[in-house]
């Protein structure tokens, strides 16, 4: 494929030199990996570093890089200028290798069906997977082997469910939304009354899930269902692997949330928020929207304020968690410097009593 159809693909100038659209391109490759014939990207400043040493064949930047002619000179490279390097790549990433089908077209001979679900046109069920009673599948989606929509579960147009995803009773899932291998929609959520023997009773969890459109949620991830009404992931809004919602979570449109979060019950976590890996929420908490949370964050309060960048354990305003960290690893020297006051405030006092006692008796000595 020549540069400058890809150039052209993604709304890029090719500099350098006139013939750079000429470029043959047969692969992509991580930049410093990458051998003659691939296209590569610099998204990150970092990284500019490798285009001295850098075999690629073409690397996508941002139009406002400057290098210096000395610089320029230096490396081989064909520059392919544009305002998003990392999208533009995502483009030609997907040129190159395009996705798979994950199913066949058609419905597997051994998908468990009940009669009352109401199938959509193009939709594709693959092995063991079951449909029970009430279900609806919206037209295109696609669910893959051994998927389990339990009874009136939901499913809109366009949705993809991979394999051994479970949805449980009378929850909804939208359209375009992607679930990943293992997740389950609609556990109970964590609810349990103490008795006065130290036992528990289980507390029914009557509501249901509602996933609205072009939501993803990642592997092995649990939304449990809402005590009462609903838990809600708004419509855009990613989860990565292994995360935790809680009972009558709200999550608001377009939150990204990394990998291992517990999101414990009742929080409303508000729109366009960015949480890092391993955060922790207490119950019933408010996140404005706009907030970032650094990982392994503990968030134990509300943040009513939009727009923050929080961290920390507890999670704190970040420019105060950075002081705090960086007092922090000054203590064991404060420790050392404490001792050695402590030492001769010690011998100080020793030698302030010495002077007392002599002078005392000096007095005796006198009268």
């Amino acid at each position: 494929m020549k540069l400058r159809d890809i150039a052209y693909l993604i709304g890029a100038d090719v500099g350098r030199e006139e013939s750079g659209g000429e470029t043959e391109i047969s692969g992509v490759a991580k930049i410093e990996e990458a051998t003659e014939g691939d296209i590569t990207f610099i998204a990150n400043p970092r990284y500019i570093r490798y285009l001295d040493s850098s075999h690629a064949s073409a690397v996508i930047v941002n139009k406002n890089l400057r290098l210096s002619e000395e610089e320029t000179s230096r490396f081989r490279p064909v520059l392919v200028r544009v305002d998003d390097p990392y999208l533009s790549f995502l483009k030609v990433l997907l040129v190159f290798n395009p996705p798979k089908d994950p199913l066949p077209p058609g419905i597997h001979p051994t998908a468990a069906i009940h009669p009352s679900a109401v199938i959509g046109e193009n939709v594709r069920i693959g092995a063991h997977a079951v449909v029970a009673e009430g279900c609806h599948v919206g037209d295109g989606s696609i669910i893959c082997h051994g998927v389990v929509l339990a009874e009136g579960a939901e499913v809109g147009r366009s949705s993809l469910l991979y394999h051994n995803v479970t949805v449980r009773e009378g929850c909804r899932i939208g359209s375009r939304v992607i679930i990943q291998s293992g997740a389950v929609i609609g556990s109970d959520g964590f609810g349990f009354a103490p008795r006065g023997d130290g036992t528990y009773d289980k507390i029914p969890q009557l509501g249901i899930v509602v996933l609205e459109d072009d939501v993803e949620i990642g592997a092995n991830c649990t939304v449990d269902r809402a005590t009462m009404g609903e838990t809600r992931i708004k419509r855009g809004t990613k989860l990565d692997n292994l995360i935790q919602v809680g009972h009558n979570v709200v999550i608001g449109e377009h939150t990204v949330i990394a990998a291992q979060t517990g999101i414990s019950g009742s929080t409303k976590i508000g729109k366009n928020t960015m949480i890092g890996g391993q955060v922790g929420f207490t119950g019933h908490l408010s996140i404005a929207d706009n907030t970032r949370i650094g990982a392994q964050s503990g968030v134990h309060r509300s943040i009513e304020k939009a727009g923050g960048t929080y961290f920390g354990y507890p999670a704190l305003p970040q420019r105060e968690a950075f002081r705090i960290q960086g007092a922090l690893t000054q203590l064991p020297e404060l420790l050392i410097t404490i001792r050695q006051l402590k030492q001769r405030i010690e011998e100080l006092e020793g030698t302030i009593a010495d002077l007392r006692k002599s002078l005392e008796s000096s007095s005796d000595r006198t009268s």
